[in-house]
């Protein structure tokens, strides 16, 4: 319950830095914000460490928690790796993936579809996460699904963003649906192709996300 209230409260601070409320080097008031969401200061702490992992906030001994948006070179590097990441998993899961985690992706998949069909991105957002989350696990390799599980936490609020996109959920289902094919048919080559594309944030789609950012934060 608390663990699901941090999350609550993560995610809401999230909009509040993308949508100008507070801005980069601003002290986050841990008084006053466990005042307005009506809870004690430890989800709320727990919420800024969470944030702090994604590099949205900065957390200074004795000074407190402060917004850092990354730049765009910072934010763009991180996509980079994230791509390449997701490639390796995807190639070596083609190899590995069992029967049963295809079925769950085809579940998480068909979530992904109804919530396009709703126009609902956050619903979108928690089932194109348990995606990947699968695909990173049926890679076979531990180490591996656990750092490209902290890079993609570390970019959440930032794939999260992208969703806002026009067309951009429908596009990024049309993605899955591929990715699915590829790991079916065991092509580790296309499997990882196909992941670091729709993964990777380059050209127009980074200048998007990152002009939204520059407007919200005005």
């Amino acid at each position: 319950m608390e663990q699901r209230r941090a999350d609550n409260i993560a995610e809401q601070l999230e909009e509040l830095i993308f949508n100008g409320t507070f801005s980069n080097g601003d002290r986050l008031d841990e008084v006053r914000l466990a005042e307005q969401f009506g809870v004690s200061r430890t989800p709320l702490r727990e919420a800024f460490q969470r944030l702090a992992l994604s590099g949205l906030v900065e957390l200074i001994p004795r000074r407190g928690a402060f917004v850092r948006q990354p730049g765009p070179v910072e934010l763009m590097e991180m996509f980079e790796v994230m791509a390449e990441l997701e490639a390796v998993c995807g190639r070596l899961a083609a190899l590995r993936i069992s029967d049963d985690a295809l079925e769950e992706l085809r579940d998480a998949n068909a979530k992904c579809q109804a919530a396009v069909d709703n126009r609902d991105a956050d619903t979108y957002y928690i089932e194109n996460e348990r995606f990947h989350m699968i695909i990173y696990q049926q890679s076979g390799n531990s180490f591996l699904a656990q750092e490209a599980a902290k890079l993609h936490k570390r970019l959440k609020p930032f794939r999260r963003q992208q969703l806002r996109f026009r067309g951009r959920m429908a596009q990024s289902m049309a993605e899955h649906e591929l990715v699915v094919q590829a790991l079916e048919r065991g092509t580790a080559d296309q499997a990882a192709d196909t992941l670091r594309g729709h993964v990777a944030v380059q050209g127009e789609k980074f200048h998007q996300l990152m002009a939204t950012l520059k407007t919200e934060a005005e």
